[in-house]
This record gives C-alpha cells, sequence and structure tokens, in this order.
C-alpha cells in the first residue's frame, strides 16, 4: 500500500463499512437529501469506476468533473482514483469558449456532467478533439442541443458496473489536477502526486497533529479513534477548498455533508440538524451571509455543534470576524493561507488585523524569498512566499509557466505563489496581497487587500474590492467598488474616503470609489479583479 488517495479511501471504508460517510441536501429546503455509509460510498464509486474503464479510460486518461455539488460528483472523483485516471475539475460558470480552452488544454477523454450544462457542452463538444465518452447527470431541459457524442446517462452508466473492485496496483505517483482560475489569465492546472497532494493538501492524515509515518497507519488511526466529526465543505466542490476538506474528512473516518449549491439559511439549518462540527469557506463573502441569517430569519438557531469555521482562498476580514463571534463565540474562526500550487502555508496569527496585515505563523516549508534570486530575504525584506518539499509537479501542459513558478534549491523542489510578503525575527510572515494585483501609485506600491479591509470595516459597507486604474500624473491610482449594507443610509464617495483616511495613507486612500448593488465574485466567493478594474476604470474616466 502507497500513500495514493484511492488505496487509503478503501482503506477506511474497510475499517469501518457502516459508518456514515456522506450526507448530501439535493435541493436545499425541499428536505431532499441522500445518505451513503462508507462501504457504500465505495461500491458506488466502484461501479462507476468499472464502467469507465470499459469504456476505454485508462490509467493517466484525464476526466473532467462537470458537475455542481452532489454524491455524483464524489463519486466520480473516487472512481477515476480507482482506476488511476486523472480527475479535472470544470468551472460550471465557464461558458462554451472557456469550456473548450479547459477541456482541450486538460486534454479531456472523458466528461461527466450536470445536464444543466448539455447545451454548453454540445457547443464545446466540436471543438474538442480528445473527448470521446460522455456520461450525464440528470434529464436536460427541454429543447437543450443534444452533443453530437451521444452521453450515457449515470443512472446506466453506475447500473453497468460491478460493485466489487479488481482494480489494479496503484502509485504515490497518480496525478490528482486541480485546475484554478486564480484572479487574472487563463485557468492552469496544478498537477499534484497523490503522495504529495495528501501532505500538503490534507495535512498527512493529521491536519492539527503528527502526519501519518506510513500509509497503514491511517486506517489504524481510525480504527482506534471515535465518530462524531462532522466536515461540512460549503464551496463548490469544483473549487480547491472544498474538494480538500472532503478528504480530509474522508481520511479521519467521518461524515461530511454537502449541499448542492450555497444557500445560507440552509446552510445553517444543516450545521443544526447534523450536528455540524467544521465548516470551510471561502471569505467574507460566503460568511457574511451567514451572519445575515443568523442575526435576521435564523436567529435561534442551535450552532453549539460548531467547533470551527474556517476560510481558504480568501481572507475573513476582522470586521467580519467580530459580527461572527458576538453570535457564535464558542466556535473558532480561521484564516488558512494556502493555494491549489502549495496547499496549506499556515493560519493567521491571534494579532492579524487592521494596520497589522494579515499575519500567519507558517509551516516548516514555508519561506518568503527573494523572486530574483530564490534566497530567502532578510528580516523586514520584501519577497514572494514559497513553499518547499511536497509541491506540484509544474502546470500541465505549460511549461513556461511551470519553469516562471517552480524551482530547485538547496536540494528541495519549491513552488514560488503570487504572495507577496515580509517576515520578522521570530519567522511570522506577513502577507500584504498578491503580487499582480498590486498598484503602483507614483511609485508607492499599495496592496488591494489592505485597502479592502479599511473599507469593509466602515458600517455601511456589505462588500468591497480594491483595483488600479491608469492616471495620467501618477500612473495608476487607487480605486473601489463598493456594495452598501441592505437597509444602510447612501454612501458617497467623501464619507468613504475619509473613513479610509483614519485607517490608511494618504496614497493609499481610493481616488475613485464606485457604488455598486452587487460585487462580482466566483461562486467560491474569490474576488474578480478583472471586473472591478474594468467597472473603476470606466467611472474614473468620467470624472
Amino acid at each position: 500500500m502507497e500513500y495514493n488517495l484511492a488505496d487509503l479511501f478503501e482503506s477506511i471504508a474497510d475499517t469501518v463499512p457502516a459508518r456514515e460517510a456522506l450526507v448530501y441536501v439535493d435541493h436545499p429546503g425541499t428536505g431532499a437529501e441522500r445518505r451513503l455509509g462508507y462501504a457504500e460510498l465505495d461500491r458506488a464509486a466502484n461501479r462507476l469506476a468499472h464502467h469507465l474503464a470499459d469504456s476505454g479510460i485508462a490509467p493517466g486518461d484525464h476526466v473532467g468533473l462537470h458537475l455542481y455539488n452532489g454524491v455524483e460528483y464524489v463519486q466520480t472523483l473516487l472512481a477515476c482514483l480507482k482506476i488511476r485516471a486523472v480527475p479535472v475539475n470544470v468551472n460550471y460558470r465557464y461558458v462554451a469558449d472557456e469550456l473548450t480552452y479547459l477541456y482541450r488544454d486538460a486534454d479531456l477523454v472523458g466528461l461527466v456532467f450536470d445536464a444543466e450544462f448539455t447545451e454548453r457542452v454540445a457547443r464545446a463538444l466540436p471543438r474538442t478533439e480528445k473527448l470521446r465518452h460522455l456520461v450525464r447527470v440528470g434529464t436536460p431541459p427541454e429543447g437543450a442541443p443534444e452533443p453530437d457524442l451521444a452521453p450515457v446517462p449515470f443512472a446506466e452508466a453506475e447500473a453497468a458496473g460491478s460493485p466489487l473492485r479488481g482494480f489494479g496496483p496503484r502509485s504515490a505517483d497518480d496525478l490528482f489536477v486541480i485546475y484554478t482560475g486564480g484572479t487574472t489569465g487563463m485557468p492552469k492546472g496544478v498537477m499534484w502526486r497523490a503522495e504529495d497532494l495528501f501532505f500538503s493538501g490534507l495535512g498527512g492524515g493529521a491536519p492539527t497533529g503528527e502526519p501519518v509515518s506510513r500509509p497503514e497507519e491511517l486506517a489504524e488511526r481510525v480504527a482506534a479513534g471515535g465518530e462524531g466529526l462532522v466536515f461540512f465543505p460549503t464551496p463548490p466542490l469544483m473549487h480547491g477548498t472544498a474538494t480538500l476538506t472532503l478528504f480530509i474528512g474522508l481520511n479521519y473516518g467521518q461524515k461530511v455533508v454537502i449541499h448542492r449549491k450555497f444557500a445560507p439559511e440552509e446552510v445553517l439549518r444543516t450545521v443544526e440538524r447534523e450536528k455540524v462540527t467544521a465548516v470551510s469557506l471561502v471569505g467574507d463573502a460566503m460568511l457574511r451571509p451567514l451572519i445575515d441569517a443568523l442575526a435576521g430569519p435564523l436567529k435561534g438557531t442551535d450552532c453549539s455543534s460548531l467547533l470551527a469555521v474556517s476560510s481558504s482562498g480568501a481572507v475573513l476580514s476582522e470586521t467580519v470576524r467580530a459580527q461572527f463571534t458576538e453570535l457564535a463565540p464558542h466556535t473558532t474562526l480561521i484564516n488558512s493561507f494556502g493555494s491549489s500550487e502549495s496547499g496549506f502555508n499556515g493560519t493567521a496569527t491571534a494579532d492579524s488585523g487592521p494596520g497589522k496585515g494579515f499575519r500567519i505563523t507558517v509551516n516548516a516549508g514555508t519561506a518568503v524569498v527573494d523572486p530574483a534570486t530564490n534566497r530567502p530575504v532578510a528580516p523586514g525584506g520584501i519577497g514572494r512566499v514559497a513553499l518547499r518539499g511536497h509541491v506540484p509537479l509544474g502546470y500541465y501542459n505549460d511549461p513556461a509557466k511551470t519553469a516562471e513558478t517552480f524551482f530547485e534549491a538547496d536540494g528541495a523542489r519549491w513552488v514560488l505563489l503570487g504572495d507577496m510578503a515580509t517576515v520578522d525575527e521570530d519567522g511570522v510572515v506577513t502577507v500584504l496581497g498578491r503580487g499582480s494585483q498590486c498598484i503602483n501609485t507614483g511609485g508607492e506600491k499599495v496592496y488591494p487587500e489592505e485597502v479592502e479591509e479599511a473599507l469593509k470595516a466602515h458600517p455601511d459597507v456589505y462588500d468591497a474590492l480594491v483595483a488600479g486604474v491608469p492616471h495620467a500624473r501618477w500612473g495608476s491610482s487607487v480605486a473601489a467598488v463598493v456594495q452598501p449594507r441592505s437597509g444602510a443610509a447612501p454612501l458617497t464617495e467623501d464619507a468613504v474616503r475619509d473613513h479610509c483616511r483614519t485607517r490608511l495613507a494618504g496614497y493609499k486612500v481610493p481616488r475613485t470609489v464606485v457604488v455598486t448593488d452587487r460585487i462580482q465574485r466566483s461562486p467560491s466567493g474569490k474576488a474578480d479583479y478583472r471586473w472591478a478594474r474594468e467597472i473603476a476604470a470606466s467611472a474614473a474616466e468620467k470624472t
């Protein structure tokens, strides 16, 4: 047995076959749900795995998961791993042209997709030469054009496959690809070896303790421990945060709850009903609606089981953290720092916040390096966050970007992240923000995250994004797109700027402030800086 994700899951399923593994709420509010024990989930994955193998999907072939959250997503993920096919997450918000790019860039051979996306799949398919097998979940909308390649109904695919295993040996080198769009540019496929992902992204079977020393130890720990932990990844599973939370829960031999889509009031009802202990989400964009529901229509919901709420992919602002703590003082809020390229790097310190930045206590493999030399910076210096050890192999089909991001030093492999940071004498890292989003205004560098933190501290601001826009004198100027809180007094540019001047140096105060009904973010809550920049630039041109 090796550090292979499918091997590890099967060892857990054999250890606690009757224990509940997955609870899925289909349409929040309807009460429709499915519950699967570990043995049931294993058999369901075996069935689809045999169908894919019988259909010509071979080890190393790439299979796209173009799906909402559901049992089918988890089942397909495990099925691919069982036959050593490579699962590839597909952003379900993509339109046909974007899907064509991803399908082609990822060299997809198979695709499992939700029926709602039939028209987009049909439009993308003719330009995707390698895609030769489709499996469709559900019934397509009436009148939707059918793909030229006839999809196999998921129920038929599942029924045709054997529930038994009978698969060949697997390897710690088996691949897992996570496509990440980031905040700019085309999506990139991060290639992880199974063993590296297990230790970097999943904590080696013990995210808060000592990692296992051999693969068999994972099941031994589950056998020796009990049950009672309930993990609830609330973002889409096509986002790395949710998928990693799913696997952490399964590696613990505990229950994982998923919803088809994020619905704040239903999330809280599920926390109460299922006695959820750990919720994962992405930033203020997901926690803030939970706060509104808990303070409003769901006031009094029993969240006493909830031990921790963790955010990854976006930072929880101090203002939003304080609001949630008032409502659930027993729950620990965790700002995790990591990415699709690095897994987990560290967590925010207690003194992170306005005026201090996002300060994190990092793991032993994380450092701040000078990107020109790839050497660690001296305390107080500015560099980029980097991780060594269990890191990805690179970006799929992109050797140039791989060479820019991954390097060898001191006998170890490193990944260079996009986050700029400083480090102090005690090794605490202060993350300044994404280098690609840094605004150079008259030679001064402004990181959007710091300005956004200040904006969100305004009592009438619900959400905010900050971007640089062209300026004739300074090269770029700071611009803010602000969403006011519902029912709040009208926000004025002067009021927003006056508020920021009490928290920021003058050159960081937004010169342009655009008030909008809604801030545009991804389904997982990540910022759409391209959108913010376009909105702000258009407004700046008119002034």
